[in-house]
């Protein structure tokens, strides 16, 4: 599976200078030895499955000192992980797949989070590593008999489960991004194919980013132009109650597909984000910068 396999390390790119300790010459031949395809499940899907394959590529030769070494949320690798496993376990349960790990208690994201967290860190890093795996195949394997529109709910948020899974897939390719620049690695980025429903959905999301900013955006319309493979463009109303339609739009940004992306997943400064803006500056902005709205830990 030629799209599966551009996600594995063999196309990882390295910086320049290596720096002590890092766990890039493990990486390179421990992860190449001992990854693991995508698992199967639904096409709709697979963007997220192909991030947990990326990811576990990336995890598969850390060592000890890489897995305590704090990540990002002050978490370590192992904790990192372990939040991931957290939250795939509460799409998991809304949609009825199997839930791994301890009994969920807390619901929401944060609790269920520190849950797992308190539960792994009486198990190796290893341990951790399978079980977030484990639990991200399970999902993707109950995905694959499950319609795109189903209801499913994170965090009171109900949404078509395809939206849900979307939303995991970014998480984890923000979150495996954290883990390589830390060890001075760069992941490849996914496919195209995978690249551009992920926008989509952040492109979707813009009205209700706005509005949780406490901005409304109703009557208002932004041509989005993301540029790069997987890009394109979307023609957004943003106001969350808006029809889509046609006619000139209010704002134009034009944008790298990645960058913006990540700029959705909480990382990049909306101040100076690289972008090109027309029409209202104003309301570009605005979209702008309440575009990681919805980004958590």
């Amino acid at each position: 599976m030629e799209p599966v396999e551009r996600l594995y390390l063999d196309a990882l790119m390295e910086d320049p200078a290596v720096p002590e300790r890092s766990l890039r010459p493990q990486l390179l031949a421990g992860a190449r030895a001992r990854r693991r395809p995508a698992a199967p499940t639904a096409p709709w899907a697979e963007p997220y499955a192909g991030r947990v394959a990326a990811m576990d590529a990336l995890l598969a030769s850390a060592g000890e000192d890489d897995w305590s070494r704090v990540i990002v949320e002050g978490w370590t690798l192992q904790e990192l992980v372990a939040h991931l496993a957290a939250k795939d376990g509460l799409l998991a349960a809304s949609v009825g797949a199997p839930v791994l790990g301890p009994a969920i208690g807390a619901t929401d994201s944060l609790g269920r989070t520190a849950d797992v967290q308190n539960y792994e860190r009486a198990r190796s890093p290893e341990q951790t590593r399978r079980d977030w795996r484990a639990q991200a195949d399970a999902l993707c394997r109950h995905l694959a008999d499950l319609a795109p529109g189903t209801v499913a709910s994170v965090d009171g948020l109900d949404a078509p489960v395809s939206d849900q899974v979307l939303a995991r897939c970014l998480e984890t390719w923000v979150h495996a991004d954290d883990a390589a620049r830390t060890a001075s690695l760069r992941l490849p980025h996914p496919i195209p194919e995978h690249i551009h429903p992920t926008a989509d959905l952040c492109a979707r999301l813009l009205p209700w980013t706005m509005l949780l900013s406490g901005l409304d955006g109703s009557g208002r319309t932004l041509l989005l132009t993301l540029t790069g493979p997987g890009g394109g463009e979307w023609h957004v109303p943003l106001g969350v109650a808006d029809a889509a339609g046609g006619g000139a739009p209010d704002a134009h940004i034009t944008a790298d597909v990645v960058e913006f992306c990540f700029l959705l997943g909480g990382r990049g400064d909306p101040g100076s984000f690289p972008a090109d803006l027309e029409g209202d500056l104003a309301l570009a902005h605005d979209v702008l910068n309440t575009a990681p709205a919805l980004s958590g830990p």
